[in-house]
């Protein structure tokens, strides 16, 4: 595993395409404040696809003086491009094919790990859910399938996921199969009845579950909805129970990002949060 010295200023950053909306800069820079970590930079890039191996060579000749690099922070749709340009990534991010959190070692290394998992978990514990009898995941992909893994440890029965191709239901089983979870897979023109689930997690971009709104149950389990901008989505405003944010998922995983970029911890949970949701009302103003 990289180490890092928490004592020499480092930099970092948050990549992916588009990231003009990334609320990572705020979480990182409010935990560097907390962490009294001076010097330590955090910023966005706009990379794509096609971009990144380009931008890690670009890492490996800083300019003169230059910070050195402590990670990376990564978006969509670069989750899984990145694996083949690492020097190695770690079983979490192995189980589910996707990096999140890129790790620079001192001696140039670079370790891909995945963040979104254990703070899935971290988040649905912090709303004291520990372990549910089924639940119900809306959407495929990466997000989906870190979905599952964090499923994995918590869900004792069968997880439903509604699906808008086959294909994506062959992708959702095969991952099901791989992380030790009974999938059912349906169709999307069925989400509707994977509501009443006790867990109902959504994946999915803006807007996809605006339909279902006006399908909730009177009397609903909790909501995890990824999204947190905008937010409420019409989903979650609608929702009869216990609702997690996107906000929620993207603090504990920022929060496992900075104590394995700095080498310090435990990061600053409350004050990571607080600045999140100052920096959503102030958008939203």
């Amino acid at each position: 595993m990289p180490t890092t010295s928490s004592h020499e200023a480092r930099r970092a950053a948050v990549l992916g395409s588009p990231v003009a909306h990334s609320l990572s800069p705020v979480l990182h820079r409010a935990a560097y404040a907390e962490l009294g970590l001076d010097g330590w930079t955090y910023d966005r890039y706009d990379v794509d696809e096609q971009g990144i191996a380009g931008f890690l060579s670009g890492l490996d000749e800083p300019e003169p003086g230059a910070r050195r690099w402590a990670g990376l922070s990564l978006t969509m749709p670069l989750k899984r491009a990145v694996i083949p340009l690492l020097d190695e990534i770690t079983v979490t991010a192995a189980s589910v094919e996707a990096v999140n959190t890129v790790l620079f070692s001192d001696d140039g290394r670079r370790t891909g790990d995945n963040t979104d998992i254990p703070g899935m978990v971290a988040a649905l514990e912090e709303r004291g859910i520990r372990s549910v009898e089924s639940a119900t995941v809306l959407g495929a992909g990466a997000t989906a399938s870190s979905a599952l893994a964090a499923l994995a440890r918590i869900c004792e029965g069968e997880v439903t996921a509604y699906v808008r191709s086959e294909e994506r239901a062959r992708e959702m089983r095969g991952w099901g199969e791989r992380l030790g979870v009974a999938v059912r897979t349906a169709d999307w023109a069925r989400a509707a009845e994977g509501l009443r689930a006790p867990l109902v997690i959504s994946t999915t971009p803006a807007g996809a579950t605006d339909g279902l709104a006006q399908a909730v149950p009177a009397s609903g389990g909790t909501l995890f909805d990824v999204l947190y901008d905008p937010w409420p989505t019409a989903l979650a405003g609608a929702w009869r129970g216990a609702v997690i944010g996107g906000l929620d998922l993207l603090v504990h995983q920022a929060v496992l990002q900075v104590e394995l970029m700095t080498g310090r911890g435990p990061a600053p949970l409350a004050a990571m949060r607080a600045a999140g949701e100052a920096e959503l009302r102030a958008r939203a103003a």
